[in-house]
């Protein structure tokens, strides 16, 4: 998952730590492959390269990777009025769809909206904009159906933290390698690091590779609230774990092999899918907000950029490693000038199953 901004809330403040500005990394390495690994040994951070990852893996190493691809969800439109328009489009069907509109309050139920296309023309081309639905969204109906729409004028949608907007290269830096099942409107970013080469470098020692697909949704770009963390839940993903990956991680379970996963979302998904002992087959839909106290069954390793203060991903990698531990390798990778968030430098982190830290 990409990360999210928060809310003030005392029980956020020991989650919080001081990053330079400079330390965001607002564009990807020059190679994909390019960025750095922090990594532990014996309790000590040690910084390595994403290019050598393959030597912190052994032969019956099992490693699941998000195949969700990023959809150019983001549209850009005028008013009759003149008014600019912005449109985060979060799902979409044949004859409807739902999006965050931008200015929201001032958009009339049945408004119709003249989209730009990547030039910043004017087209021919228009959407609708509907009555509210769940937080913030408003349903959208388009002079075609707007998945079409979004294929023609649509642009990748950035983390705001990039403060920039997507150019031609992040049309293909911000998806992976493997990215296969459009639905995502951002990047699971971990995966971002991994190619073809590292790949077949992995599976050369013995590793096996599976994929799974968790649609990383417009959540990840809200605000942690008070209220996620008094009902312990966050918003909605859905996912699908095909068979191979389940018989994979169940096997690998049964024999004590470590399972890898790939980011925050892998991590989200397969803890999500768990049931009685294994892993289950099939599509879901997760609200499931891991957090220290929460008792990890199916991952053993998380490999996983560096996220936010005071978020909800932070959390959820302190849960998997211990707060103190955790906090201490951000400081190690300030100090030592790793590139933070989504184009960011990773970490490699071991599960502590049971900490509550």
């Amino acid at each position: 998952m990409t990360d999210e901004m928060t809310e003030s809330d005392s029980r956020l403040d020991p989650y919080d730590y001081r990053l330079p500005d400079s330390a965001i990394a607002r564009f990807p390495p020059p190679e994909r492959d390019g960025g750095r690994l922090l990594y532990s040994t014996n309790g000590e951070w040690k910084a390595g390269h994403i290019s050598g990852m393959a030597d912190h893996f052994e032969s019956g190493d099992v490693l699941i990777v998000n195949d969700t691809r990023v959809v150019p969800a983001r549209l850009f439109g005028r008013r009759e009025t003149g008014g600019a328009v912005e449109l985060l489009v979060l799902e979409s069907e044949a004859d409807r769809a739902t999006a965050m509109v931008r200015p929201s309050k001032k958009i009339k139920v049945d408004e119709q909206i003249v989209l730009l296309d990547r030039t910043g023309a004017e087209s021919n081309q228009w959407v609708r904009v509907g009555a509210a639905v769940g937080e913030g969204a408003r349903t959208v109906a388009g002079s075609k159906p707007v998945s079409d729409l979004m294929e023609a004028f649509g642009v990748v949608p950035l983390p705001p933290y990039f403060g920039r907007d997507a150019g031609p290269d992040d049309a293909v830096r911000y998806q992976t390698v493997f990215a296969e099942r459009p639905g995502a409107v951002a990047a699971p970013t971990a995966s971002l690091h991994l190619t073809e080469g590292i790949l077949e470098q992995l599976k050369r020692r013995g590793v096996e590779v599976h994929r799974l697909t968790l649609h990383v949704g417009a959540g990840t770009f809200r605000n942690l609230r008070p209220e996620d963390l008094d009902r312990g839940r966050l918003h909605k993903e859905r996912y699908s774990i095909p068979h191979r990956t389940a018989a994979a991680v169940n096997r690998a379970m049964e024999s004590g092999r470590r399972i890898t996963a790939v980011g925050t979302t892998v991590t989200r998904a397969l803890e999500s899918a768990w049931h009685d002992g294994n892993v289950v087959v099939g599509e879901g839909e997760t609200d499931l907000f891991i957090r220290p106290g929460y008792h990890f069954r199916v991952i053993n390793r998380i490999m996983t950029n560096f996220h936010l203060p005071r978020s909800s991903l932070l959390m959820l990698v302190c849960a998997a490693a211990g707060r103190d531990h955790v906090l201490a390798g951000y400081g190690v990778a300030v100090q030592q000038g790793f590139r933070f968030y989504s184009y960011g430098d990773a970490m490699l982190l071991h599960v502590s199953r049971g900490s509550d830290e």
